[in-house]
């Protein structure tokens, strides 16, 4: 039953990313487009929102659900890397209208042909599973 909670989290986090219009192809589409502020503004909200939570945690050496300090790493130097993983990630975004958060909201919400796109996501992974000890890193 300890997993209940995180199940409520997920249904929660489903429910204000459908209501926010943040699954939607269209808003997707609009953003890729530059044709709308409306994803730039979430995606602004996250990223201020996550770097708020990471100084706190540093800050105040918030502990994690065993009782152990949360220890966040610096970023090693060099980018390079990240551009090539970020453009990858944005190429897909931009192919099939969903990064992964929202696939698993789709296709809760009823939306079966975004199973292809799951599978697609799922063989990805594997393939990087199956070739990262030969990428640099």
């Amino acid at each position: 039953m300890k997993w209940i909670k995180y199940l409520v989290v997920g249904i929660l986090f489903g429910v204000v990313l459908t209501k926010c219009e943040a699954v939607s192809w269209y808003r997707i589409y609009e953003m890729f487009q530059f044709q709308s502020f409306h994803m730039y503004g979430i995606i602004m909200t996250a990223i201020a929102t996550g770097l708020i939570g990471i100084q706190i945690i540093k800050k105040k050496g918030i502990k994690d659900i065993k009782g152990e300090i949360i220890h966040i790493e610096d970023k090693e130097k060099g980018t390079f890397r990240y551009w090539i993983g970020g453009l990858i990630f944005g190429l897909g975004w931009a192919l099939v209208g969903a990064c992964p958060g929202p696939i698993f909201i789709l296709i809760g919400a009823g939306f079966w042909s975004v199973l292809l796109v799951f599978a697609g996501a799922m063989l990805g992974t594997f393939i990087y599973g199956v070739i990262k000890d030969y990428l640099p890193h």
